[in-house]
């Protein structure tokens, strides 16, 4: 028995009994209200499409005697007036694939050791992925990275049904991590469309194709989105521990593992938008993969293939950052005023070379090119090997002795 603060009960019976009329009252008001809302209201409310799902109603059998064929032909009816759900298994991602595919493939790097004279050993210097992207006459063309066919004395080209065949090397480029390979072309049904990597957008989905981890599981497929565009990746080449290059790169999602190097990374219009090339390999990082982008791999592709190497504007010094030595040594060592924020500082110029000619000495201080702020060597190499070419003129601006001077060089062919 429930009882008030003061411990009585009597109160408490009583009221309940006087109250009762007033609770089965508003009872039957909670019952009326109920069923005029579902009646009235709620039809009304989903006439007008408030609601943010949808009401199918099936209708009831007119004559519940009727059975058989005719409760059949009224169930079909039912479905009719139902809004079907497809589901096609061919999506447009294996369309893609199907017609993307026999254009990748894979690349066998051989090497040779040499025991003696006489003695010699071949071995498999590692396997990547490739695209064919030209085919001429007899003759077809792949794209691959150059890590892939580094040190390479045989290289062959393993196609989608598994004919292997012999691939010459037309020329390769660290810088850019591409190599170009011919093969011959009677085996080469399919030729990939290049697509324009500037136009992808962040959140795009994209498809990478390639052999991760080796040729038995080739023609693997993975899918993803564009993670982000125009990332600058740090390469060091010499292993000394400096970025002596900057790649630009798309960054996607899509798995890209050892093996997929050189592989595509195609749009879902079954377009070439980039070239795989690395991934983050950290045990704390999941999803990093990166592209050339096809628009700047493109003059790599066609210069290598009609020159076999890339030429390059050549300015002959040895340099580095100044951020690689303490700023006390700046104002004592290199005596440069206080408004000088960064550039790079000269550890040696090489003879007859076009900075030696135009008069520059160890210890000078580089801070513009043609006006433009240098903070790093990768700033030099990327206004050397992307706005300049061989025999054009470029201005230096540097500090010697703490005094600002400007001298003209013309550059030649590295």
């Amino acid at each position: 028995m429930v009882y008030f603060d003061d411990g009585t009960s009597k109160k408490r019976r009583g009221l309940y009994r006087k109250n009762r009329p007033y609770w089965l009252l508003y009872l039957l008001i909670g019952i009326a209200l109920g069923a005029f809302l579902f009646a009235v209201a709620l039809p009304k409310i989903v006439e007008t499409n408030w609601l943010p799902y949808q009401f199918y109603v099936i209708p009831e059998q007119e004559e519940a005697s009727d059975q058989g064929a005719d409760q059949t032909t009224n169930h079909a009816e039912m479905l009719n007036r139902l809004t079907p759900v497809n589901v096609d298994i061919s999506t447009q991602v294996t369309a893609i694939v199907e017609d993307v595919i026999p254009a990748v493939v894979g690349v066998e790097n051989i090497q040779t050791q040499s025991f003696n004279f006489w003695e010699q050993e071949a071995y498999d210097g590692g396997t990547g992925s490739g695209v064919i992207y030209r085919q001429e006459g007899d003759r077809a063309y792949i794209v691959t990275n150059h890590h892939v066919i580094e040190g390479a004395s045989q290289i062959e080209v393993i196609l989608e049904d598994g004919t292997r065949l012999m691939a010459e090397l037309k020329g390769s480029d660290m810088f850019t991590d591409l190599a170009v390979l011919e093969i011959d072309a009677s085996e080469v049904d399919v030729v990939i469309e290049f697509g324009n990597s500037e136009l992808t957008k962040v959140g795009e989905p994209v498809i990478a194709i390639g052999n991760p981890l080796g040729l038995d599981l080739s023609g693997s497929v993975t899918q993803g989105i564009i993670s982000g565009t125009q990332r600058a990746i740090p390469q060091d080449f010499s292993g000394d521990g400096r970025a002596d290059w900057q790649t630009e790169v798309i960054q996607t999602d899509a798995a890209i593992n050892p093996g997929n190097s050189g592989g595509a990374l195609i749009n879902m219009s079954g377009q070439l938008i980039g070239i795989n090339s690395m991934k983050i390999a950290e045990s704390a990082v999941e999803g990093i993969g990166f592209a050339i982008p096809i628009d700047e791999a493109i003059p790599v592709m066609q210069e290598l293939e009609e020159t076999g190497q890339m030429t390059r504007a050549f300015l002959g010094v040895e340099a580095y950052s100044l951020t690689d030595i303490p700023q006390t040594e700046w104002r004592r060592s290199l005596e440069l005023p206080n408004d000088v924020d960064g550039g790079i500082y000269i550890q040696s110029v090489e003879p007859f070379s076009p900075a030696d000619e135009a008069g520059l000495e160890t210890y000078d201080v580089i801070t513009e090119l043609d006006g433009d702020p240098i903070y790093t060597i990768v700033d030099l190499r990327k206004h050397l090997y992307q706005e300049k070419q061989p025999g054009q003129e470029m201005e230096i601006t540097y500090y010697r002795d703490g005094e600002r001077n400007k001298t003209t060089v013309e550059l030649s062919t590295q």
